[in-house]
């Protein structure tokens, strides 16, 4: 594949996270990332599996991370109460 330049070129987004394990640093493309939005703050998260130690993580994601994550194309999954 030949990346694409000049106007009509798309920069592919790429995330900066860390391993709370290994304690790595890495950028990360919105395809390694997936966030799932729940119907308070302790259910939203967004996870990753680290490229260094193989870890599964998971962070919490506020408003902000919500907004980034979603408006660089990260798959989204919206969880819904039982209730």
């Amino acid at each position: 594949m030949i990346p694409v330049s000049g106007p009509t070129a798309v920069t592919p987004v790429v995330f900066k996270a860390a391993c709370p394990d290994c304690r790595a640093r890495f950028e990360l493309a919105a395809g390694a990332l997936r966030l799932a939005i729940g119907g308070s703050r302790r259910t939203t998260f967004y996870s990753f599996t680290c490229p260094e130690c193989d870890a599964s993580v998971r962070k919490p994601a506020g408003e902000r991370i919500v907004e980034l994550l979603t408006g660089g194309g990260v798959r989204t999954l919206r969880l819904h109460s039982t209730v």
